[in-house]
């Protein structure tokens, strides 16, 4: 689906990530920290199983001068070849988004609506794209973008290294000029995130009580619907 990729930047924090390039190149002044934090991501992928963690999304919109914010818990697990993702939104309004077996599903309780969409071609690209941060690793980052070192910085006590991404594709580029991501240099997962457009509108996350490799229950990769819910899936 052409659409579906904007509605997971729209929903989350990350990035149109369908489509991917080549290697970047790397400043010889910053190789050494860039290829550490590089590696602490990659280290962390091989170990990945599952990831909780509370996020608040702070939604600027240049226009009006305005941040929207929305809060809540989301959770990532692999399941054999397969990611899966439940976000659960609670405020302002509850919400639930559910990436599993290539579909993705967006549930609005309040007006009892299931908006479904098949990730088709896109179903790898969409996939790196949901553990941005959370298990992709370094190696799989450089194939979409080239990434700069901007230094380390504490992020809630938190030592972090952070990245600048520029995207690769051109479309995707046209969309977003860049994408920031404070990686934590221990555990090398990212606690904080920046998804800047090009009319100058970003979406900053941050995570906290990140929990990694925890056990995360079954029903919380399901939707809990009701039989006067709808389902709805859009053309386009």
């Amino acid at each position: 689906m052409r659409n579906l990729c904007r509605i997971f930047a729209t929903l989350l924090m990350g990035g149109m990530f369908c489509g991917f390039g080549g290697a970047p190149a790397a400043n010889p002044a910053e190789a050494c920290p860039l290829e550490c934090v590089l590696k602490k991501m990659d280290a962390a992928a091989v170990s990945f199983q599952t990831t909780q963690a509370d996020f608040v999304f702070n939604q600027y919109q240049k226009v009006v001068d305005e941040t929207d914010t929305q809060r809540g818990t989301v959770y990532y697990r692999r399941s054999g070849r397969e990611i899966e993702m439940m976000a659960d939104f609670k405020e302002p309004d509850q919400k639930f988004v559910l990436y599993k077996n290539g579909k993705l599903q967006i549930y609005q309780p309040r007006i009892e609506q299931v908006m479904e969409y098949s990730a088709g071609a896109n179903h790898e690209a969409i996939e790196s794209f949901l553990v941005l941060g959370f298990g992709g690793s370094g190696q799989d980052l450089q194939k979409s973008f080239d990434v700069t070192y901007q230094g380390e910085e504490t992020i809630d006590n938190i030592a972090t290294g952070k990245l600048q991404l520029i995207p690769k594709n051109e479309k995707t580029r046209n969309n977003f000029s860049q994408i920031i991501l404070w990686i934590d240099l221990e555990r090398g997962i990212s606690v904080q995130q920046k998804l800047i457009q090009t009319q100058g509108d970003y979406r900053l996350a941050k995570y906290s009580s990140v929990k990694v490799n925890g056990k995360v229950n079954n029903d919380i990769f399901k939707l809990k619907t009701t039989g006067k819910t709808k389902f709805v899936s859009p053309r386009g």
